[in-house]
């Protein structure tokens, strides 16, 4: 089959299969003599694989582990359970992450109770504030923005 009928068939857009060509997951796939890409029904499985463990959220060093050990089927699969154990602690570590981040948000939510004008929005005056020392943008959101942060410590007269 061609690149097109893989992607229909996989739901995968083209330009994916190629990166995962390019990144080594996905194996070259022999060429016809019009130099277009043939694909096997071993591409589609392979293919499915890499889909399914990237909808579980793996990297793609993780998704490299694992096909690994799908390559080499009478290895021991104990370092499959504890690339497994690693993701979860990963994903759980994330959604603590989240819930920080949700907390951050609605603390800021409820610096604008009352709709006014956007030169009095507690929202817009509160992102506008400096962070305070050794701040950090983890995650994509800041750390020590609402609690003991530059403002709240104006706020309340306490310091760190």
């Amino acid at each position: 089959m061609k690149i097109g009928q893989l992607a229909r068939t996989t739901g995968t857009q083209v330009e994916t299969i190629r990166y995962y060509e390019r990144e080594g997951l996905l194996a070259s796939p022999a060429r016809s003599d019009g130099n277009f890409r043939i694909y096997t029904e071993a591409h589609v499985e392979r293919l499915s694989f890499i889909r399914r463990c990237r909808m579980l959220d793996m990297t793609h060093a993780e998704i490299r582990g694992l096909l690994h050990f799908k390559d080499a089927p009478s290895e021991h699969c104990g370092d499959v359970n504890a690339l497994l154990d690693a993701h979860i602690g990963h994903v759980t570590a994330r959604i603590e992450e989240l819930r920080q981040l949700e907390q951050q948000l609605k603390s800021l939510r409820e610096r604008c109770n009352e709709p006014s004008s956007a030169a009095h929005c507690g929202i817009l005056h509160e992102l506008s504030q400096p962070l305070c020392e050794g701040a950090t943008s983890e995650g994509n959101h800041l750390r020590c923005a609402h609690s003991g942060g530059p403002s709240h410590q104006r706020q309340t007269g306490t310091t760190q």
